[in-house]
C-alpha cells in the first residue's frame, strides 16, 4: 500500500504513539461508548441535502503543512458559531496538533458553542483512536483508506459502530473507493487534492462520484472555494462538500459558508 509523502511522515508519527498506548481497548471502548450523547452526523448531512441539494461540512483549523499558518490564534467558538449561522450541516475540526495546531479542546470549545454535529479531523490509525474522537466529544471519526490496511480499516469502522460514531472513509482513488465499500463504509469522502504534489485534480472527484454505489453518502473534499465549485460537485453526485482553508482564511465566514450554497438547487 503505498501512501503519499506527506501522508506517509504523519501517519508515521501517529503510529508510534500508538505504538507506545497500552491502554486496554475493552475499558477504552467501554469509556466512549458511555460518554455524552451523539449529534447525528450522517442523518444531519442527508437533511440539508434534502433541503438544499449540498450539505456543507465547515472546517476548523489553525494550519496545515502545505499552506503554512491559517489561522492560528482562531477561537473555535466563535469560528463554529459563524459556520452555524452561515447554514453548515455539520463542523470538522482537526485535533492532530504536530502539523496542523490543532488539540482536543479546540473540538470541544467548538462543539459546545453549537448545535452542530462534529467530525474529529485527525490521523486514525487504530481503534483506541476512534475510541478517543468518541470521549473528546466527537459524533464522527475521520477514517484514510491510503493510512490503513484492509483489517485496520475494517477494525476501525466496526469500533466506531459500537462508539455510534459516523465514519467518513477518505479515498484517493478507484482502488481505496473498492475497498471503502468492502469495508462497509457508508460515508465516503473524495480528496480531489493529490498529497504527493499538493495539487486540486477534480477529474478525480467527477470520476469517482460515478463509481459510487446508490446507498453511499459521497463527500468531496479540498479545492472547494465557491457555489461554482460546488455546483458541479452536486452534478457529479455528491452529497456534501467538506470546506477548510477558504473559509478559515475568510474575512466573512458566515457569508462564506451560504456563499456555497448559492441559491437552494
Amino acid at each position: 500500500m503505498a501512501m503519499p509523502a506527506y501522508l506517509d511522515t504523519i501517519v508515521a508519527a501517529h503510529r508510534a504513539g500508538a505504538a507506545s498506548d497500552h491502554r486496554d481497548l475493552s475499558a477504552t471502548v467501554a469509556r466512549a461508548v458511555s460518554a455524552g450523547p451523539i449529534r447525528p452526523f450522517e442523518s444531519a448531512l442527508r437533511q440539508a441535502y434534502d433541503r438544499r441539494g449540498m450539505a456543507v461540512i465547515s472546517e476548523i483549523k489553525r494550519r496545515s503543512p502545505s499552506r503554512g499558518d491559517l489561522d492560528p490564534d482562531l477561537d473555535p467558538a466563535r469560528v463554529a458559531t459563524e459556520y452555524e449561522s452561515g447554514g453548515a450541516a455539520c463542523l470538522s475540526v482537526l485535533t492532530d496538533h504536530e502539523f496542523f495546531g490543532g488539540a482536543p479542546e479546540d473540538l470541544k470549545q467548538a462543539r459546545e458553542a453549537c448545535t452542530l454535529p462534529v467530525l474529529r479531523k485527525d490521523f486514525t490509525v487504530g481503534p483506541l483512536d476512534v475510541c478517543d474522537a468518541r470521549i473528546m466529544g466527537a459524533d464522527a471519526v475521520l477514517l484514510i483508506a491510503a493510512a490503513l490496511d484492509d483489517t485496520e480499516l475494517t477494525t476501525c469502522l466496526e469500533t466506531a459502530r459500537t462508539c455510534s460514531l459516523t465514519a467518513l472513509v477518505e479515498v484517493h482513488d478507484r482502488a481505496e473507493l473498492d475497498r471503502a465499500v468492502a469495508a462497509g463504509a457508508r460515508v465516503i469522502g473524495v480528496n480531489q487534492r493529490d498529497l504527493r504534489t499538493f495539487e486540486v485534480d477534480r477529474g478525480r472527484a467527477r470520476d469517482l462520484g460515478r463509481a459510487m454505489p446508490d446507498d453511499v453518502l459521497a463527500v468531496a473534499e479540498s479545492g472547494i472555494r465557491g457555489a461554482d465549485d460546488v455546483a458541479a460537485l452536486a452534478s457529479a453526485g455528491y452529497h456534501a462538500v467538506l470546506v477548510g482553508e477558504s473559509l478559515v482564511t475568510s474575512g466573512d465566514r458566515r457569508t462564506a459558508v451560504a456563499g456555497l450554497l448559492g441559491a437552494p438547487r
